[in-house]
């Protein structure tokens, strides 16, 4: 009948169409065009805070038989930002305790340091502090780096996105966890692992782009 069965998913009302629709038919075809000749590494950037707080997911159980997840009951966190390499796969991760300026630029001292010579493109969002004078300034001490902004309220138009998804369901989710740091552990090994194994990455992230 043509019919499936799925749940909705959801879309920011304010987001522009009109921008989503320039930035994957004209901005980011132009951005590949260049890949290798003016532009030598294409990254997409994204930051996410992992809680101390147990994520839950659908699995199969047996009738009467659910499973109980143990939880600290608490809000710590920890800020992972993260780069995606769009034509290796590549994955720079980088860990803080909290994100403000100084951190950011930190972590775009350790994007220049991974990727020692040519020109590199970061995909971001519009955050306040990717923005901010600070890092501007940053930008203009290292013109290697320049900055391409996703239209605004598009988070489904960063790859990282997905790599969120893929983080929580094969680490975070439904899994009890007794000491924080056993979560950036297994963090820090769900990187390595895609790290060598970059088609998988790519198949699964960036081709769909």
């Amino acid at each position: 009948m043509g019919f499936s069965y799925t749940k909705p998913t959801y879309t920011l009302a304010r987001a522009d169409l009109d921008k989503q629709k320039a930035f994957k038919e004209e901005i980011f075809p132009a951005l590949k065009k260049v890949l290798n000749h003016e532009i030598d590494h294409l990254l997409f950037e994204d930051e996410l805070m992992i809680l101390d707080y147990q994520a839950l997911q659908y699995n199969w159980f047996l009738k009467e038989k659910q499973r109980k997840i143990k939880t600290h009951g608490q809000h710590r966190g920890a800020k992972l930002l993260v780069t995606l390499n769009y034509e290796t796969g590549q994955i720079l991760c980088h860990e803080a305790e909290n994100y403000d300026m100084l951190t950011f630029e930190s972590f775009l001292k350790r994007v220049l340091q991974t990727y020692p010579k040519g020109k590199i493109v970061m995909i971001l969002d519009n955050a306040r502090i990717h923005h901010a004078n600070h890092i501007q300034c940053f930008l203009k001490e290292h013109p290697r780096l320049t900055f391409v902004f996703l239209p605004p309220y598009s988070p489904e138009l960063n790859m990282v996105g997905g790599l969120w998804k893929w983080l929580r369901s094969d680490v975070i989710n439904n899994v009890f966890f007794g000491k924080f740091y056993y979560i950036r552990t297994h963090v820090r090994e769900f990187t390595r692992r895609l790290n060598r194994s970059s088609l998988e990455v790519i198949d699964r992230l960036c081709v769909k782009f």
